[in-house]
């Protein structure tokens, strides 16, 4: 079975400039890539013609003699003359033709609000009673009513103190000015505490996805170009990922990255499916596009740590269990205990390797906003046509590209905003979630069920 955006792209090319202008891109791309496709298979069939015809020839040309054996040894290299253009032409249709296909966005799935950004998302469930403060009622009241939801919720009198301000002021176990002074903005320093925090959140979602047969990984933290664009949207997004200064290696910016790769370019067994991995790992990103936001504090930053849940599965699974993906994640957070919702995201803020995706926004007390924590993708065959992994079917042998999915189940230092912010208390004690606390035991000198402020000299 051909790759699902080829097929359509041949069969019904107008549906896929429908898919194309849902995500709010230039439909001539498809144009572009149908009529390049369409001249790369006919120099294809002619090319195939031509070396029947010469087969033929160098058959015939032993039984002659004479002058018909002159006209066809003649015959035999003008078909190869021509068989040279063309070959030179295919392999330079084929160059741009790959582009092309590279460049097309994936499919659409039908339950994706149609909007070109995120103002367009669309709240699909909410869980917890979040802490508002007065003045963030009718704030809260818009993220939460406007879509038809009545969320619990608990009115405090007292403005909690932001994330970055807690990390660094009230507590005193973070140095973002520090980290800027040596290495630029988005970096930080974390001590103690903080850091026994993140190294727990690590374990807590490790230690929940391999109990339901998640096979742990610790993957590659650099890929090569081939692979990558093979992952990503290399063209949308090589100004967001790090490379090595003379090495054809790029830092990963997600442990997606290197577990897409794990099986490229093999055929697997439909028996075999589907494959669920865990991978944990440093990310790295640019944030080119992040401008001004986020500045402050820990919560967009160009290096963190994260749990990251992926699978390859059949095609007819493949829905089924992007739904288990965001049930595993959303299980992380019921147990930490911080107030979300899950968000539909609209068709122009999907990335074109999505065919769906879900967001786990956490309620950030503080800031009075729903800010995201997790990201769950449904990226169907777009990134098996171009990793070149199939799946075999058992009946017939019959070969197709098979579906994988990603999901964040934890990134740490986003967590730690939203936990700063969720569990601080008037004093400026956080109190730390009960589920995490058996993994800090282990430590001699973690924290074991509240992070204090530095106390004022008198």
């Amino acid at each position: 079975m051909s790759w699902s955006i080829l097929k359509l792209l041949r069969e019904k090319p107008e549906v896929l400039k429908e898919h194309v202008k849902k995500r709010f891109m230039d439909p001539s791309i498809v144009d572009e890539a149908y009529r390049t496709d369409l001249e790369w298979r006919k120099t294809l069939t002619v090319i195939q013609e031509l070396r029947h015809k010469h087969n033929v020839i160098s058959k015939e040309i032993p039984k002659l003699k004479g002058e018909e054996k002159e006209k066809k040894i003649k015959e035999a290299r003008e078909v190869l003359r021509q068989l040279e253009e063309l070959e030179k032409k295919l392999k330079e249709l084929e160059e741009r033709r790959m582009k092309l296909l590279f460049s097309l966005p994936n499919i659409v799935h039908e339950s994706v609000p149609i909007g070109p950004d995120d103002s367009y998302n669309v709240p699909i469930r909410f869980w917890g009673k979040p802490k508002v403060w007065s003045g963030y009622i009718e704030q809260f009241k818009e993220q939460t009513e406007k879509y038809g939801f009545k969320v619990e919720y608990e009115e405090i009198s007292w403005k909690p103190v932001g994330h970055a301000d807690m990390l660094e002021n009230v507590l005193k176990l973070g140095d973002t000015y520090k980290a800027a002074q040596v290495a630029g903005s988005r970096f930080y320093y974390l001590f103690n505490d903080i850091v026994f925090l993140d190294m727990a959140l690590l374990a807590y979602a490790i230690d929940y996805l391999t109990s339901k047969g998640y096979v742990l990984v610790l993957p590659p933290y650099m890929l090569r170009y081939k692979i990558m664009m093979g992952v990503i949207d290399m063209d949308t997004f090589k100004d967001a990922i790090y490379k090595i200064e003379g090495e054809d290696l790029y830092l990963i910016a997600t442990a997606e990255h290197p577990l897409a790769a794990l099986h490229a370019g093999e055929d697997l067994p439909e028996e075999a499916l589907p494959l669920k991995y865990v991978g944990i790992s440093p990310c790295f990103r640019k944030e080119a596009g992040a401008g001004n936001r986020d500045l402050k504090g820990i919560f967009r930053v160009h290096q963190f740590h994260k749990v990251e849940q992926f699978i390859y599965a059949k095609p007819e699974e493949s829905w089924e269990l992007m739904e288990e993906l965001i049930s595993n994640a959303e299980h992380l957070f019921q147990g930490l205990g911080i107030p979300y919702r899950v968000v539909n995201i609209a068709s122009g803020d999907l990335g074109a390797p999505a065919a769906k995706k879900y967001d786990l926004e956490a309620w950030m007390p503080a800031q009075g906003r729903y800010r995201e924590m997790v990201s769950c993708s449904n990226v169907t065959d777009w990134q098996a046509f171009r990793l070149k992994i199939r799946l075999i079917r058992r009946r017939g042998m019959i070969k197709e590209y098979l579906h994988t999915l990603n999901s964040t189940a934890i990134a740490s230092t986003r967590t730690i905003t939203a936990i700063l912010e969720n569990f601080q208390e008037p004093d400026g004690t956080v109190v730390i979630p009960k589920v995490l606390r058996k993994y800090l035991e282990i430590f001699k000198n973690a924290p074991t069920d509240a992070i204090h402020p530095v106390k004022k000299e008198i």
